[in-house]
């Protein structure tokens, strides 16, 4: 009995003993295995000993460098440092352990560590839709000038597919002098792939290669190359040349251009078939700013974090001093709330509406009835609308779907789809993809059906199955349809492009949503523009659904995403730049903001495509972009970097972490700023705090006249349920050009709301409407 009891004690002590070796050696690997961390150090404290930067952020990356006995001295430190940064960011990107990233940070004039994090791409109708087709000579926005030719938009993404019709540069002048970019080669890129639009093509891959080994170069373009598409799309969104008979199989046939088709592009690819690393896209800023870029076109987006934690914030603000302005995209996480990314104040954020052309498609239930939906199908694969197939639904129309009802990989069984046209819920896969799961099942069709987190949205998808997307409210009935009849039966119709949709433009039910929890006082996103359907030049690699299983080829693609926004207002930056070289970033985005508008072409307010219901500046920001006005703007709320800096200086930021922003010793708070929201924003947020003896906020504004000389502007301020509004003065008089004027703007509460009040101030000359939005927020009492 004893010996018995000794044998379990003796295992259960050689268990414990492997469980603690194996917990000392795994915790041992992870202190010592080494990941990407982007050092920003401060330039202004290199020591007189070292001759130049990078021999000193070396220098302090190999003193705090774990070598193990066995390990030579020599070039450890070169091994470690995968980027050196010294334009728009200064520092390096270097592989550490985490103690090792501990030590350092311990340093002298190390500023902040952060670590490496993984972003994701946000993924001919739209000139015509925003007013910029030229009907004629007098009015045309594009009329060529030389000085458009000047503008460079650097695009961060996924490289450029050069052969594209959109990348033809017939009839440009040469590049500009001042341009410092480079062409990089590789496997299937060549320096004749440059040309006089495509003026810069480099990659950007350590920090990638670093978290997830060697790019595998038979089959990914170690090269600027775009294999995905995503970044020929945004690229011909900025700034593609003009492409008659432009279409994606005969869908949207027309005249493809982009926003700015004069101006130069330069491609800088960040992306690769894993994902995107913030120090490849650190990387990219910084020597895009160095080549000489004027606009930043960035679809890209991590998570949300404090402005001195978040190191594409810290990048884009050095760009935003070297001039340079810089668009991102909102992302797709709508229609939560409080789902944006890029919100700093210097960044122009982009959420996505629709615009008024679709791609119509019906489902003729067996019951008689017509669903009408949207779809890009055009394939083989064909239903006869004078036959009706069976109908069958995985799922049983609750709230939540299952993995049959989200049609997933494995989940069909043939012996139940084959020769029916299957009913898939969105959610989880890709919308073609589920196509894809309905086919190899023996499915003939595909009904997709939106859910609540869509509404009645709808995207077009060029599907490999006959497919037709429907609403929320639609897709139910279909589904009630389907698990109450025993013969359920339909057909499916495509009716090819569609113009003059009204109402448009509505907010995309994808768009990411406000407000801006980092600060409440700076209204997010700041506009909404096309991003949905859009048609842009795609790549060679790829077939228009982005499945490895379709070999179709297109010239051309539509698709979907604050990614496709983004570029759009990119390209009339670029166009503002070229009619306006001397407006600074901020004075662009003002004449963007405020002359934007919040109407649909049925006269009523921006709706909500999640919703049944208007949208608000959450979801829309200022409004919709309209180019035209915003050439000719008559005031501008401008803001320059020492104003940016006083508005951190109210963030309650340590030194240090202001030092991230300052870089330089002789940039200091001024304390200028009362308060958060007196930073001269083009749009005006006011946050009531939590105690309730605070009923009165006053905060200030300063428009500069790029108008008219002589004008006098009139404020039209609209009333809110919870609070006066009072603004001194009430008119605002110009003698001269540039003159800055002064105003403040008083709320007084009424009554405090639970909810945000929403309305807008207005500027208005007889020929020109500044238009502010406005947003009023009473904290919760504590």
């Amino acid at each position: 009995m004893k010996m018995a009891d000794q044998k379990p004690v003796k295992w259960l002590v050689l268990i414990l003993t492997n469980c603690l070796f194996f917990s000392i050696a795994f915790s041992a690997k992870t202190q010592f295995a080494h990941k990407t961390y982007i050092v920003q150090m401060d330039k202004s404290a290199k020591p007189e000993s070292f001759t130049n930067h990078l021999d000193w952020y070396s220098s302090k990356v190999n003193s705090i460098v774990f070598k193990p006995e066995n390990e030579e001295d020599g070039g450890h430190d070169q091994e470690r440092v995968i980027y050196a940064y010294q334009n728009a960011f200064h520092g390096v990107a270097a592989r550490l352990s985490e103690e090792e990233a501990e030590r350092l940070q311990e340093q002298d004039g190390v500023l902040a560590i952060f670590p490496d994090t993984k972003y994701q791409l946000h993924t001919t109708r739209s000139p015509l839709f925003l007013g910029l087709e030229p009907h004629d000579s007098t009015t045309n926005v594009w009329s060529q000038r030389v000085t458009d030719h000047d503008v460079i938009v650097g695009v961060l993404d996924t490289g450029v597919w050069p052969e594209s019709q959109s990348f033809n540069d017939t009839g440009m002048s040469p590049v500009p002098a001042h341009w410092k970019g480079a062409c990089e080669t590789g496997r299937g890129f060549s320096k004749h792939n440059c040309n006089k639009k495509i003026v810069g093509a480099r990659i950007f891959y350590q920090g990638y290669e670093a978290a997830t080994g060697k790019i595998n170069e038979q089959t990914e373009f170690k090269s600027p190359r775009d294999q995905d598409g995503h970044g020929t799309h945004t690229a011909a969104t900025v700034a593609g040349s003009p492409v008659r008979g432009a279409n994606l199989l005969g869908y949207a046939h027309g005249t493809a251009r982009g926003m700015a088709p004069g101006a130069r592009i330069a491609a800088y690819k960040v992306c690769w078939v894993g994902g995107c690393f913030s120090s490849d896209i650190l990387s990219a800023v910084d020597i895009a700013v160095a080549d000489g870029v004027n606009v930043l076109s960035i679809s890209l987006g991590g998570g949300v974090s404090t402005y001195y934690r978040d190191s594409l914030s810290i990048a884009a603000f050095g760009a935003m001093e070297m001039g340079v302005f810089v668009s991102c995209s909102a992302g797709n996480g709508g229609p939560d709330p409080v789902s944006l990314t890029n919100v700093s104040p210097w960044i122009t954020t982009v959420g996505a509406s629709t615009m008024d052309r679709d791609f119509p498609s019906t489902v003729k239930l067996g019951n008689g009835r017509t669903v009408t939906g949207v779809s890009l199908y055009k394939g083989t694969m064909m239903l006869s609308t004078n036959k009706q197939y069976p109908v069958v639904y995985m799922g049983n129309n609750s709230t939540s779907p299952d993995p049959s009802s989200l049609c997933l990989e494995g989940t069909l069984d043939r012996r139940v789809v084959a020769g029916k046209i299957v009913i898939c819920d969105r959610g989880i896969s890709p919308r073609v993809q589920k196509g894809q799961v309905v086919k190899d099942a023996g499915g003939v069709g595909m009904i997709l059906a939106n859910t609540a987190a869509n509404g009645e949205e709808l995207v077009a998808d060029c599907h490999l199955v006959p497919a037709v997307a429907v609403g929320e409210t639609e897709a139910k009935a279909i589904k009630h349809y389907a698990l109450t009849s025993p013969r359920a039966t339909a057909t499916l119709a495509f009716l090819g492009t569609r113009t003059g949709v009204r109402p448009s433009p509505v907010v995309a039910a994808f768009s990411s949503r406000g407000p801006n929890f980092v600060s409440l006082e700076i209204l997010k996103p700041d506009v909404v523009a096309p991003g949905v359907n859009i048609l842009a030049a795609w790549t060679g690699a790829l077939g228009p659904s982005s499945l490895p299983t379709d070999h179709r080829r297109v010239k051309f693609n539509i698709l979907s995403g604050t990614s496709m926004s983004c570029p759009h207002v990119s390209g009339i930056a670029a166009l503002l730049k070229a009619r306006h070289p001397e407006w600074s970033p901020a004075a662009i985005k003002s004449a963007l903001m405020t002359t934007a508008y919040v109407h649909d072409n049925t006269h009523k307010p921006l709706q909500d495509a999640s919703a049944a219901e208007a949208s608000t500046p959450y979801d829309h920001g200022s409004g919709h972009i309209n180019p035209r006005k915003a050439l000719d703007p008559g005031l501008v709320y401008d803001i320059e970097a020492q104003d940016y800096l006083e508005f951190l200086c109210t963030q309650r930021l340590t030194p240090m972490q202001l030092k991230v922003f300052t870089k330089y010793s002789n940039r200091s708070c001024k304390h200028s700023l009362a308060s958060p929201g007196d930073l001269n924003y083009p749009a005006i947020s006011v946050v009531f705090p939590e105690r309730t003896n605070v009923s009165l906020l006053t905060l200030h504004r300063t428009v500069t006249n790029v108008g008219p000389p002589v004008s006098n502007y009139h404020a039209i301020v609209s009333p809110f349920k919870g609070a006066y509004v009072k603004v001194e003065p009430r008119t605002l008089k110009f003698t001269r050009a540039n003159q800055k004027l002064s105003y403040k703007i008083t709320f007084t509460t009424k009554s405090r709301q639970a909810t945000p009040e929403f309305g807008g101030l207005v500027w208005k000359d007889g020929a020109h409407r500044v238009r502010s939005p406005i947003v009023i927020v009473w904290l919760p009492p504590l």
